[in-house]
């Protein structure tokens, strides 16, 4: 496989705070956008299920916010697997439909996980957008901070036109992760926590990781205040993992591509904004019984 061009997507992986965001909303050409989805986990063993964060953005979301469903408008419903995504084509059309342009500056957030508001942000990337900020510790952090509130169904905004010009290195597909097996200049980075990862909770179809797979969990990059970590905690869990400095490309996984987007927004902070995201990640390879997977700890 050829060494991805990093140049292009460089410094891509920007947070904002509330104070900050206070003093630019509402200016002309700034969108905010809340991107929560709802995933509830079994104890132990078990698949999750998924619901739409809709009812959560009208019971209470940052002034003038607009919702991004990315359970169900944008997500490939024809596809069995949760938010898999829109073509750039289809992603541009709906993006634009909801008052979003190629000129606008876009907040994204959601109610605390910030795995959604960066899934947004990934999503906006893959089709050629840059001016992004991401709410660090999104809704409840802008709560703590003492800031208002709305709520019910929010304001439409005026239809806006967006024209994709799609970064495929950024998108990751089964037929990507496959022929990157057993090449060692190219990092597969799983994004659950640590059982999983093992195969000692089995989440998915079938137990384990895929082959050759290095390990950062996305909680672990996420400070004790609901806040991302430092720049200095992310570096360190992606040199543990050999990442941050490697020449080849680097593709994160998780189980939906959700959490995986995290990882890579984190990454991006720390220098590696190229990271690609496998978007049906263990749902999908999982389930496939053709498809390679090891589990225990990994050898060193």
């Amino acid at each position: 496989m050829t060494t991805t061009d990093h140049t292009r997507t460089t410094g891509a992986a920007r947070l904002i705070t509330p104070a900050d965001l206070a003093g630019i909303a509402g200016r002309p050409g700034v969108v905010i956008l809340d991107a929560t989805s709802i995933i509830r986990q079994p104890d132990g063993d078990g698949y999750y299920s998924a619901d739409t964060g809709r009812g959560l953005y009208e019971q209470g979301h940052l002034p003038g916010a607009v919702y991004v469903d990315l359970l169900d408008d944008f997500a490939d419903r024809s596809n069995p697997d949760f938010w898999t995504a829109l073509s750039p084509e289809q992603f541009a059309e709906k993006i634009g439909a909801l008052g979003v342009s190629n000129d606008s500056t876009i907040v994204v957030y959601d109610q605390g996980q910030t795995m959604w508001a960066t899934r947004l942000w990934w999503n906006l990337r893959y089709v050629g957008h840059d001016d992004i900020l991401v709410l660090d510790g999104g809704l409840p952090a802008w709560q703590a901070a003492g800031r208002p509130v709305e709520t019910g169904p929010g304001t439409a905004l005026p239809l806006a036109t967006f024209v994709a010009d799609p970064r495929t290195e950024l998108y990751a597909s089964v037929e990507t992760v496959t022929a990157a097996l057993g090449d060692p200049g190219t990092a597969l980075v799983n994004s659950l926590d640590r059982e999983t990862f093992t195969g000692e909770r089995v989440t998915y179809a079938r137990p384990g990781r895929i082959p050759g797979s290095k390990h950062i969990f996305f909680g672990d990059l996420v400070d004790a205040t609901g806040l991302a970590a430092g720049v200095e905690t992310v570096r360190a869990a992606g040199d543990a993992a050999e990442v941050i400095g490697s020449d080849g490309p680097v593709i994160a996984y998780c189980g939906g591509g959700i959490a995986a987007t995290f990882v890579a927004f984190q990454l991006a902070r720390a220098g590696r904004s190229d990271v690609a995201v496998y978007d049906g990640s263990m749902t999908e390879w999982a389930n496939n019984p053709a498809l390679p997977l090891e589990t225990g700890e990994p050898a060193s």
